[in-house]
C-alpha cells in the first residue's frame, strides 16, 4: 500500500474512531447527569472564583479535588481541623455539587474545631458558638445554594439542631439554645409561636423581620405553619422545632426527586422527627428563671403526649423495613413509659393513668423495668410505677438518696413558686410528699434505722437556707416566700414549714407587690 493510500486508511479509522468517541461521550454524560456528577447548567449567584473554577479547570477539578480530599482526611486524622477546614473550603470551591464535602466541612465546624475553644466567661462559649453556627451556616446557605434537592444535606441540617443545639452532648449546650432563642424571639415571638405576622406582615418592622427570615436563615414561615399544624404546636425560639423544620424539608425534597434519594436518607429524617419531637415533650417549654443558667430553663411541654404518639404510629406506619419498625416500636415504649412518669411527676394523676393503661394494653408482655421481668404494667399500680421509677433514678432505697431526692423536689418547689411558676411548685411539692409516704410506708415504719426524719424538718432544712438574709436569696424573692407561704416577715429561725403554697391560676405571679418581673431572655 502506498503512502497516499495510508493516509486516506488512516483519516478514515480517524473519523470513525471521533464519531465513536462523541457517541460514547454522549452516552456518559448521560450517565453522569444522572448520577449528579456533573453541573449541567452554569452555577448562579456563584463568586467569580468559583465560576472560574468550575470552568476552567474541567476535568482536572476532579483529579486535583481528590488529592485535596485524601490530604484533608489525613490532616483530620491527625486532629489538625483548621488545615483540614481551608483544604475542604477549597474542594467546595472546585466540586460545589459534590454534598459530602459540604456535610464533612460543616461537621468539622461544628463538632471537630468548636470544642477546641474554652468558655470566654463562667457558662459563657462565644467563640464554640461561632463555629457552630458557621458550620450551620455553610450547609443551609452555600450547600443548599448549589444542592437544593439534596437530602443528605437536610439531614445534616437536622442533625445539627437536634444534637449540637439540643442536646446536652456539648458543655456549651445552655449557651447555644439561650442564643438561637435570642435570634429566633424578633420572628416568633415571646412564645415562639407567631406565624402570621411573618406570613401576612403589616408593619415595616414586621416586613423586615419577614425578608430576614427567608433570606438569612432561610425559613419559609409557610412551610413552617405547615409543619407546626403536623407536628406541633412547638416552640420555634428553640433548635427541637428547627431539626424537625430541616428533616420535614428533606421529605419534601424526597418526593420531588426520588430518582436520587437513598432509603437510608429517609430512615435518618424520619428519626430526627420523632426524635426530635420526643425531646420537645421532654423540654419543649421555655420559661425565664434567673436561677437556671444562662437566666432560662426548659420544661416539658406536657400537652405534646398525644401528638408525639401519634407521629411514632405514623413513622411506624410508613416505614417498610422490619428492623426499623421494631426500633420505632421499641422507642414509642420508652416514650409512653416517660410520660406517664412526667405527667404523674407535674400532678396531671388523671392523664397518667390514662397513658399508663394505654401502655398496659398496647406493649402487655413488656416489663417497664429492664432489671425486673415481673414489671409488667398490669402488675404494678400507677403510684408503684411513680414510686419505683423514683427508686430507680436515685439508686434504689438508700436512705441518703431517698432524703436528697425529696429535699430537691422541695428544693424546686420553693424555687419555682419564688419566680411565679406556682403550678410546677404545687406538683413538686406534691410528689415530695408522695415519695416521703411512700417510702415510710414501705421501709421507715417497719425499719426505725432506716426511717425519714419528719417531713416538716426536711421542708425547713430547704427553705430556712433560702430565707437566710445574708446567704440565702436575693431580698426580693424572700418576699415572695414569706408572702405566698403565709409567713409574713417571719424570721427564717422561727418559721413554720407546714404550710403549703396555694395553687394560683396557671403560671401567674403571686400577690406580693414587690415580686420582681420575670427576667428576660438573656440580651433580650
Amino acid at each position: 500500500m502506498n503512502t497516499r493510500a495510508k493516509k486516506i486508511v488512516l483519516l478514515l479509522l480517524a473519523a470513525a474512531l471521533l464519531a465513536g468517541s462523541g457517541r460514547l461521550e454522549k452516552s456518559i454524560n448521560g450517565d453522569r447527569a444522572l448520577l449528579g456528577l456533573t453541573i449541567s447548567q452554569p452555577l448562579k449567584d456563584a463568586p467569580p472564583l468559583l465560576a472560574f473554577t468550575t470552568v476552567a479547570l474541567g476535568g482536572f477539578r476532579g483529579l486535583i479535588s481528590n488529592y485535596l480530599w485524601i490530604r484533608s482526611n489525613d490532616l483530620q486524622m491527625d486532629d489538625k481541623y483548621f488545615e483540614a477546614a481551608q483544604l475542604a473550603d477549597w474542594i467546595t470551591d472546585m466540586e460545589p455539587h459534590f454534598a459530602l464535602v459540604w456535610v464533612y466541612q460543616a461537621w468539622n465546624m461544628t463538632f471537630n474545631i468548636s470544642v477546641k475553644f474554652k468558655e470566654n466567661a463562667p457558662g459563657v462559649y462565644s467563640d464554640r458558638w461561632h463555629w457552630v453556627e458557621r458550620g450551620i451556616e455553610l450547609l443551609r446557605d452555600r450547600a443548599l445554594l448549589y444542592n437544593p434537592d439534596d437530602v443528605l444535606i437536610y439531614r445534616e441540617l437536622a442533625w445539627d439542631f437536634q444534637f449540637k443545639l439540643g442536646q446536652d452532648l456539648d458543655d456549651g449546650n445552655r449557651y447555644y439554645k439561650a442564643e438561637w432563642a435570642k435570634e429566633m424571639t424578633p420572628f416568633f415571638g415571646p412564645d415562639g409561636t407567631n406565624f402570621e405576622d411573618m406570613i401576612h406582615p403589616q408593619t415595616a418592622e414586621e416586613k423586615t423581620n419577614a425578608l430576614v427570615l427567608r433570606d438569612k436563615y432561610k425559613i419559609d414561615p409557610v412551610f413552617a405553619q405547615k409543619v407546626d399544624g403536623e407536628y406541633g404546636p412547638l416552640d420555634w425560639r428553640l433548635p427541637e422545632a428547627h431539626a424537625i423544620y430541616w428533616a420535614a424539608l428533606g421529605l419534601e425534597k424526597a418526593k420531588e426527586n426520588p430518582g436520587k434519594v437513598n432509603a437510608d436518607d429517609l430512615i435518618q429524617l424520619r428519626r430526627v422527627i420523632y426524635q426530635s419531637i420526643f425531646q420537645a415533650f421532654k423540654q419543649g417549654r421555655l420559661i425565664s428563671n434567673p436561677f437556671a443558667s444562662q437566666g432560662i430553663e426548659l420544661v416539658p411541654d406536657l400537652d405534646l403526649v398525644s401528638r408525639v404518639n401519634d407521629v411514632y404510629l405514623q413513622m411506624y406506619d410508613e416505614e417498610k423495613d422490619p428492623g426499623q419498625k421494631s426500633g420505632i416500636s421499641g422507642a414509642r415504649r420508652y416514650f409512653l413509659m416517660d410520660a406517664v412518669y412526667m405527667l404523674y411527676e407535674n400532678n396531671r394523676i388523671a392523664e397518667a393513668q390514662k397513658w399508663f393503661d394505654y401502655l398496659g394494653k398496647n406493649y402487655p408482655d413488656k416489663p417497664i423495668f429492664d432489671k425486673d421481668p415481673k414489671s409488667l404494667p398490669k402488675t404494678l399500680t400507677l403510684d408503684e410505677y411513680a414510686y419505683d421509677r423514683v427508686q430507680e433514678d436515685v439508686a434504689q432505697t438508700s436512705l441518703p438518696n431517698i432524703t436528697s431526692a425529696v429535699q430537691g423536689m422541695l428544693l424546686r418547689s420553693f424555687l419555682y413558686l419564688a419566680i411565679g411558676q406556682n403550678d410546677r411548685s404545687v406538683n413538686y411539692q406534691l410528689l415530695a410528699e408522695k415519695i416521703y409516704k411512700r417510702y415510710q410506708k414501705d421501709w421507715g415504719e417497719q425499719q426505725p434505722r432506716v426511717k425519714l426524719p419528719e417531713f416538716a424538718d426536711l421542708r425547713k432544712e430547704v427553705l430556712n437556707p433560702l430565707l437566710d438574709p445574708q446567704h440565702g436569696l436575693p431580698y426580693a424573692y424572700r418576699a415572695v416566700l414569706i408572702t405566698d407561704l403565709g409567713l409574713t416577715n417571719a424570721p427564717a429561725a422561727t418559721i413554720s414549714t407546714n404550710a403549703v403554697p396555694a395553687v394560683n391560676s396557671t403560671n401567674t405571679a403571686p400577690a406580693a407587690t414587690n415580686k420582681p418581673a420575670p427576667a428576660a431572655l438573656p440580651g433580650g
